[in-house]
């Protein structure tokens, strides 16, 4: 790619600042195209500037600079992450993925998925990678950093999650949706059955229940918060001694999750 020079570089560089896009400076100094977009990235890598989206335009921040996002996708997005998700950059890649696992069995929570996604980014390209009973679900961003602060090293439940004053903000207006992605990622709606002598008899008994199961205390916390803002009866079932799942077992508070959740499909 440098067999065309210093100097055609250079007039590509000026004719992009003047406003033409790649494929005009490309016809207008005769050159590859793929050329002219290597010779962009180059130049903004050496000046450390941002990387422009999919259509030449560079994308404002949604936190840091006011550009604006879809805040209820957000919140089921925030949950989805929270549980079955991570953000990731590959050393080949010039920008962070977020990549939320989804089990095959449940297309309709891989469907739900991808739209949050595409509806939070909606100038940037959701893909999804086959594996062994699920897919993964991907989106590019360079700015995820930014929207989703509770990144860092390790695993999840080894470390702090907290949400920032913004974040708690959208869950405020936004709970159910954030209990629904937490839900589609780490729980379930069971039922559950237990007997009972009446007249005599030992009959069965069978009634529904959702569970939310997940090792850290911090993201089962902000669960239950959600739960208290919507009027949902929970309580805390363990494993010996250790608190393990959430559960709604009372029938008021099934039936108010039904109507906003419902099972996984």
């Amino acid at each position: 790619m440098e067999q065309h020079g210093d100097s055609k570089r250079a007039q590509a560089l000026d004719l992009h600042r003047l406003g033409m896009s790649n494929r005009e400076v490309a016809n207008r100094l005769g050159v590859p195209y793929g050329t002219v977009g290597y010779w962009l990235h180059m130049d903004r890598k050496r000046r450390a500037a941002p990387l422009p989206g999919r259509d030449g335009r560079r994308r404002l921040c949604p936190r840091c600079e006011g550009g604006s996002f879809d805040r209820e996708a957000y919140a089921y997005l925030l949950g989805l992450y929270l549980g079955d998700g991570h953000i990731v950059q590959y050393s080949g890649h010039r920008v962070p993925s977020l990549m939320v696992t989804c089990a095959d069995a449940w297309p309709g929570l891989m469907a739900a998925c991808e739209t949050a996604m595409r509806r939070v980014f909606p100038h940037n390209s959701v893909c999804k990678a086959r594996k062994k009973g699920c897919h993964n679900v991907k989106v590019y961003s360079q700015h995820l950093w930014c929207l989703f602060p509770q990144h860092g090293p390790g695993k999840k439940h080894e470390r702090a999650i907290e949400l920032a004053g913004w974040q708690e903000e959208i869950v405020e207006a936004h709970p159910w949706e954030l209990i629904r992605g937490l839900v589609h990622s780490d729980g379930c709606r069971i039922t559950n059955w237990t007997t009972r002598v009446v007249g005599g008899r030992r009959k069965r008994y069978e009634y529904p229940r959702y569970l939310f199961t997940n090792k850290s205390d911090d993201i089962r916390r902000l669960y239950c918060r959600a739960l208290d803002r919507v009027g949902v009866e929970w309580k805390v079932t363990r494993r010996g001694t250790v608190p393990y799942n959430i559960s709604v077992a009372r029938k008021a508070s099934v039936a108010l999750m039904d109507v906003h959740i419902g099972p996984k499909h």
